[in-house]
C-alpha cells in the first residue's frame, strides 16, 4: 500500500516469513490501514534494521510490527531504536516450534518493552495495531468495534 503513508511497520527477519506474515498484511488490508514493509534481520544487517527503526517515526510511522524467529531478537533491537510501541510476532521454528522465538521476545529488559502476540499471530498483531492506532484516532477505533460487532454475530 505505497500510495498513502504507512501507519504501521511491518519487519521480519527473513524472507522465509512473509508467509507466516501475509495475515498480518491482509488484516491491515482490510481494516484500510496503510503499512510497508521491510525484511532485514537483526543479526545479518544490523544496521539496515538501526536505519529503517530509527527513522520510522519521522517516515509517518505509529506502530511497528517485528516477526522473527530462533534468536527473535529483531523486535527487542527496533525497539531499542523507537519510541513507537513494537507489538513482537514469534515465528514458529522446525527447533523448537517458535517457543525459542517467543521466550527471547517476551523476556525484554526493563525500559524496552515490547507486546507479543501467540506463535504465528500475524493477524492478531495487526488487529493490535489497529487498536494502539485506535488510541488517538476516532476512525481506527470505529474500525475496530465494527470488527468486533462482526465476530459477534
Amino acid at each position: 500500500m505505497a500510495e498513502e503513508k504507512a501507519l504501521v511497520g511491518i519487519i521480519m527477519g527473513s524472507e522465509s516469513d512473509m508467509p507466516n506474515m501475509e495475515p498480518c498484511m491482509k488484516q491491515l488490508e482490510e481494516f484500510g490501514i496503510p503499512y510497508e514493509v521491510k525484511v532485514a534481520s537483526a543479526h545479518r544487517k544490523p544496521a539496515e534494521v538501526h536505519e529503517w527503526a530509527s527513522g520510522a517515526e519521522e517516515r509517518g510511522m505509529r506502530v511497528i510490527v517485528a516477526a522473527a524467529g530462533k534468536a527473535a531478537h529483531l523486535g527487542g533491537v527496533v525497539a531499542a531504536y523507537t519510541p513507537l510501541p513494537v507489538i513482537a510476532v514469534p515465528m514458529k521454528t522446525s527447533d523448537l516450534g517458535g517457543l525459542d522465538s517467543l521466550l527471547s521476545m517476551v523476556q525484554m529488559p526493563s525500559g524496552v518493552p515490547v507486546a507479543c502476540v501467540a506463535i504465528n499471530g500475524a493477524k492478531n498483531a495487526a488487529i493490535l495495531a489497529v487498536q494502539m492506532l485506535g488510541t488517538g484516532c476516532d476512525e481506527c477505533r470505529k474500525k475496530i468495534s465494527d470488527f468486533k460487532a462482526k465476530m459477534a454475530e
